[in-house]
């Protein structure tokens, strides 16, 4: 059966809905001469520029950084947008570097037994406090199963402990992950997120705070968790300079947890347990002890902004995202320390610079505002769109939509649109339509019990409301047969937070190609509307989304 081209699908099916959209005009013209503004080559040596060692990884408050930011703003100016803060193309993000280094070992005591364990192969550790040396001689260790504070799902596993001055050893993920019946099932809550665990010991009260890691329950191997904590660590700065957060935070290996847990005299069925409704923490008998040294330096990276102003309504606007920064020079893995990155993220910022094109490129311009905005430190934990949802430089209420693109898939065209956190919001219907008009069809995206929803920077938009997209290729690869497309997986799959993720000829972009225009088809039908989508009844974000206007 012959495929046809995207482009022409787009094209004719736009043309035969042009009528749907008061205000719309679009001709052949329009939809051929944008959509084709969107293309392979151009794309490619984005990619390639972005992820070159020159970059340096592109890591925050380093060389690369400058370089990163420097060469997205030149780049949006010379496709034609306007500054899209002001007359600067740059928003100041404050954030601080922390380095914390261990100067004694992580060590666990009961009795006369006693284990230490050896940096990065067995745990990692850091201080979110502005302090220069953080010295925890001895705390109790108590397990505090998930540690989850959900009173919405009946859970307390912090119920009945004082956590002051204690260190708590905790599970990554939630109750779902195991007993379907439970929270959401296969699809994680935010309370299954590392970044939460750490939130909620520090309301507690806790000295430290340790996660256990587990490859199925986290979605990624330790060397993940190793080489996002290697170096050093950047967070917002916070007027309390993290004296409110706990002394310190970090993970154990599976091994490690294993160690600890036959100290404590067989307590590895607590495991279990703490799986089960009812689970309260239970002391361990066992005292552990860290002093770190931090180095610190409170700095500005930048979120860089371009903007093409709607010819109708300028004051709405439709915001589309992707993070410019990676993991910067790590580790060495044979012989090569620089994490280019070129998956995650030099594909999505790539994607920006097409769809700024198409747009530029449209013979009927957009009648709403399009913002493009490439966020910094989503490595470090989303840290620039978090910036911009709590300082936004266009009022929430007036910004109708967020469309992320966060590592395209270079395996190929799909016959599926992966939608990642299908069912919330009327962004999904969109999508169908879309992908309907690439003759392709919109299933479920990402992996819901990692978390997906909550692991890129739509999520800080839909925090604070506002109805947010995130797209990937989906599964069913055309043209390859499953044993090559598993392959392909498994490889590609290898090189996520690795000096691996650079672009090379094995990758065929048709596939990332044709999500970047997707995504357009989707923005440009928002551009053309006086309709803003809304949360779907049942998500966590309709209240607040609801409350924007």
């Amino acid at each position: 059966m012959k495929r046809f081209d995207p482009i022409i699908l787009i094209a004719i099916m736009m043309l035969a809905s042009c009528g749907n959209h008061p205000g719309n005009t679009t001709s052949e013209a329009l939809d051929t001469a944008a959509l084709n503004r969107i293309e392979a080559e151009s794309f490619i040596q984005y990619v390639k520029d972005l992820s070159a060692d020159e970059f340096l990884g592109r890591k925050p408050f380093t060389k690369g950084d400058t370089l990163a930011v420097t060469y997205i703003a030149e780049e949006f100016e010379r496709i034609g947008l306007e500054p899209g803060n002001g007359e600067h193309y740059f928003q100041a993000v404050p954030m601080v570097e922390i380095m914390s280094t261990p100067t004694t070992p992580l060590t666990f005591s009961k009795g006369n037994s006693q284990f230490s364990l050896d940096h990065l192969d067995d745990f990692v550790i850091g201080s979110k406090r502005l302090t220069a040396q953080v010295n925890v001689p001895e705390t109790d260790v108590v397990f505090a199963g998930f540690g989850i504070v959900a009173p919405e799902y009946g859970w307390n596993d912090y119920a009945g402990l004082d956590a002051k001055g204690k260190t708590v050893v905790v599970m990554v993920n939630d109750p779902g992950f195991y007993d379907k019946t439970l929270f959401k099932g296969d699809t994680m809550t935010y309370y299954g997120r590392w970044t939460y665990k750490f939130e909620e010991a520090a309301r507690q009260g806790a000295t430290g705070v340790l996660i256990i890691h587990d490859t199925d329950a986290a979605s990624y191997g330790w060397n993940v968790v190793r080489s996002g904590w290697a170096g050093p660590q950047l967070s917002l700065v916070t007027p309390d300079n993290g004296a409110s957060r706990a002394a310190f935070e970090g993970w154990l290996t599976a091994e490690a947890t294993e160690k600890l847990f036959e100290l404590a005299g067989g307590a590895d069925s607590l495991i279990s347990q703490a799986k089960k409704p009812g689970f309260k923490p239970v002391e361990l008998g066992i005292k552990t002890g860290i002093s770190l040294k931090n180095e610190f330096r409170k700095s500005a990276s930048n979120n860089v902004l371009g903007k093409l102003s709607g010819s109708k309504y300028p004051d709405e606007y439709i915001i589309y995202s992707a993070h410019w920064d990676h993991l910067g020079v790590g580790e060495p893995i044979d012989g090569d320390s620089i994490y280019n990155g070129a998956i995650d993220n030099a594909s999505g910022v790539a994607a920006l610079f097409e769809l700024a094109k198409a747009f530029k490129g449209a013979a009927v311009p957009p009648e709403r505002s399009i913002l493009f905005l490439a966020v910094t430190a989503e490595e470090q934990g989303l840290l620039g769109s978090a910036y911009y949802a709590a300082n936004p430089v266009y009022p929430l209420g007036k910004t109708v939509a967020n469309i992320n693109i966060d590592a395209l898939s270079p395996i190929g065209q799909t016959s599926d649109v992966a939608v990642v956190g299908l069912g919330q919001s009327d962004m999904d219907d969109y999508a169908r339509r879309a992908a309907a008009r690439q003759n392709r069809e919109v299933v479920p995206g990402g992996n819901p019990s990692a978390g997906s929803f909550f692991r890129s920077d739509h999520f800080n938009f839909a925090k604070v409301g506002v109805p947010a997209l995130y797209t990937g290729s989906g599964k069913n690869v055309i043209d390859k047969d499953s044993t090559e497309v598993a392959a392909l997986q498994d490889a590609f799959g290898k090189r996520y937070h690795d000096v691996s993720d650079e672009y090379d000829e094995t990758w065929d972009v048709s596939g990332m190609i044709a999500d970047i225009r997707l995504v357009f088809d989707i923005g440009y039908s928002l551009s053309q509307e006086r309709t803003f989508p809304k949360w779907k009844t049942g998500s966590e974000f309709k209240a607040i989304g609801d409350a924007r206007f």
